[in-house]
């Protein structure tokens, strides 16, 4: 079991993808409720033994990736922290967006 971190990047995407369902939605409420589910996923994630996740090496040295819905969590395990990288939307071109 490890403990959940966020890094900047993550909580930016969160943010923004909370915006975003709000803004589509027009409910702020939907928005809210579906962020929270990707948060209990990344919970789940750090509680869950060892090691889970398709590594991603061609990404970036001990990435892992795990779907949610129609997004992809990226994150790493550090130490005894599970690090949340970024979330992107699974139709992106993920390769160009970690070249940036």
């Amino acid at each position: 079991m490890s403990q959940l971190r966020y890094l900047a990047q993550a909580k930016d995407d969160l943010l923004n993808l909370q915006r975003y369902i709000a803004r589509e939605c027009g409910s702020q409420n939907m928005a809210i409720q579906y962020t929270e589910k990707i948060r209990e996923q990344c919970r789940k994630l750090a509680g869950l033994p060892g090691k889970i996740g398709r590594l991603r090496p061609e990404l970036r040295e001990n990435l892992r990736s795990f779907p949610y819905g129609n997004y992809v969590i990226f994150f790493m395990y550090n130490d005894d922290y599970l690090e949340i990288v970024t979330l992107i939307e699974g139709h992106r071109d993920i390769e160009a967006m970690f070249e940036e």
